[in-house]
């Protein structure tokens, strides 16, 4: 009996450990911020946000691609994207991603944002190479070998594309700011003096939409496609700007969305990287992490943390929010 006993025991201790084991899989950082009663109805009140991955010089342009149940991420400056499922944790997917020459240089070089096209090719925004571009690979067999969809306007070379959408008639838009230059702003190798947000049609003529924009970065459309958002990532001007798209090739109506002008100081991030789901609700990375506005374009609450949020990505239910947070990579289950 005491053998039995002493079994017993051993085996409800092991099932307690494995327990707490599970719980603290991933720990927990931050926290969630409710600011008007509508965000109950897009993040539980007991949601966690979870470091999945760490260990990144600079995660960008976070994609889940739900037919493989992983997460694509870009380390922008170490010209690779990983990828991350629950079985394996982070793994190594594409390298090189956004530089390919052989000569040597710094900055930023690596890929930046990451979207599917309709048919579900790879599309990436490619800092070093200085251009949109399709990976001519299946995704769960991916390689480095590229297909240049826009690299210049006019006859000059983009800056460095940063984020990239897709339209539902498959259009590409995406911004172009200067981060990727060696010495930004300054480099000698900038050839367009405006930091532009772009539309490539099907046809591959390109359309500069904005170049009224310091610093062009996160671009989104909002469901029904008649509105377009685009962060700006500069300090005087902390903004999201809205667009109205017409049923020409160009945009109107400029105005703020919404500014992050007069945040509390000492918070990390700008406006940057942003998805919305297909209620309309809106996830933006800005001062002090993802700020949650809904529907009606009300701020909701924030997705608190210490370091910089760049971008954001949504599963393929909308229940899960994924994170790039320069070092980390989060995780939010908003709803069970």
């Amino acid at each position: 009996m005491k053998n039995l006993f002493t079994i017993c025991l051993l085996a409800i201790s092991i099932t307690v450990v494995c327990q707490i084991t599970q719980k603290l899989k991933y720990p927990v950082i931050g926290n969630i911020e409710r600011i008007d009663p509508s965000l109950d109805k897009i993040i539980s009140p007991d949601a966690k946000i979870e470091v999945i991955a760490e260990g990144m010089d600079w995660s960008e342009g976070p994609l889940w691609i739900e037919k493989h149940k992983m997460l694509l991420f870009s380390d922008v400056p170490q010209n690779t994207i990983y990828k991350w499922t629950e079985a394996k944790g982070k793994e190594v997917y594409l390298t090189p991603s956004g530089y390919t020459d052989t000569a040597k240089r710094g900055g930023e070089t690596g890929s930046n944002g990451l979207t599917l096209d309709n048919n579900g090719k790879l599309i990436l925004t490619q800092c070093g190479n200085r251009q949109i571009a399709l990976m001519n690979a299946p995704l769960d067999k991916p390689a480095p070998n590229f297909t240049s969809i826009a690299k210049a306007y006019n006859g000059k070379k983009f800056n460095s594309p940063n984020d990239v959408i897709v339209s539902s008639t498959g259009e590409i838009y995406f911004t172009d700011p200067p981060y990727g230059l060696e010495k930004n702003m300054r480099d000698p190798k900038k050839e367009i003096p405006f930091q532009g947000v772009y539309k490539v049609k099907k046809n591959g003529e390109v359309i500069l939409l904005v170049d009224s924009i310091a610093r062009p970065n996160g671009i989104v459309l909002l469901p029904g496609e008649k509105t377009l958002l685009v962060a700006n990532s500069d300090p005087a001007k902390p903004n999201w700007y809205a667009f109205d798209i017409g049923p020409g090739d160009g945009v109107s109506n400029a105005r703020i969305f919404y500014s992050t002008l007069g945040s509390e100081k000492g918070l990390k991030g700008l406006p940057d990287g942003m998805k919305a789901d297909k209620a309309g609700n809106l996830f933006a990375s800005g001062p002090g992490g993802i700020w949650i506005f809904n529907k009606s374009g009300k701020l909701a609450g924030k997705i608190r943390v210490t370091e910089s949020a760049s971008n954001c990505s949504l599963s393929g239910d909308e229940k899960t929010l994924y994170i790039t947070n320069d070092m980390y990579i989060l995780r939010v289950k908003m709803r069970k």
